[in-house]
């Protein structure tokens, strides 16, 4: 199979998926031995680079590959579907940005941060949400669970890894809407659930 073909297929996969794609799920589109991983990787660079001066482009997140448009093409689509503007609490993004920041932290942990206690449907809402998770436990009295972020966290906000995220410099919760709202605005995502629990 010529590479020309490879990466027609690659891209077809690619832009029909309603999800990113991994390394294993783009591998299995050929007969075993067609392609190699390092064959893979050099293409999907090479489908990367014919992408470059196009409205959409290709990706790696957490999960895998997938193409979405480019920040600059924003304000057109805007005009497709109006984005609903966010509406956080503050004591929803302070817990987020924590858990982010600063994972793996317990309930405990996130009190001892913000001075005041953790409500539960904030919790229960950002495990809803698919944003957290429970990613062990803390030998001590009680067992604590750790919270974590997922890799969808990561998907929806257009990231790779965790040292992706912007430095906090040296303040403890930096403004948390700002980097959250722009960091979803630079991959297009709609975050329109509104919280009214300021605890």
């Amino acid at each position: 199979m010529k590479d020309s073909d490879i990466i027609r297929v690659l891209e077809t996969a690619l832009l029909c998926s309603q999800r990113p794609l991994n390394n294993a799920e783009l591998l299995r589109l050929f007969d075993d031995g067609v392609v190699t991983v390092k064959q893979m990787r050099e293409l999907l660079r090479q489908l990367q680079d014919s992408w470059s001066d196009r409205g959409l482009a290709l990706v790696q997140v957490a999960s895998g590959w997938r193409f979405q448009s480019r920040e600059t093409m924003q304000i057109f689509l805007e005009r497709l579907d109006p984005p609903k503007a966010a509406r956080y609490s503050r004591a929803v993004l302070e817990i987020l940005a924590i858990i982010a920041w600063r994972q793996p932290v317990t309930r405990g942990d996130i009190e001892a941060i913000r001075g005041v206690s953790v409500s539960s449907s904030i919790i229960k809402t950002l495990d809803e949400r698919g944003w957290i998770e429970v990613v062990g436990y803390r030998d001590g009295p009680g067992r604590p669970a750790l919270l974590g972020t997922t890799q969808q966290f990561l998907d929806d906000l257009g990231l790779n890894q965790l040292a992706d995220l912007p430095a906090l410099d040296s303040i403890e919760v930096l403004d948390v809407q700002n980097q959250v709202a722009q960091l979803s605005k630079e991959n297009h995502i709609k975050l329109d659930e509104t919280f009214t629990d300021n605890s």
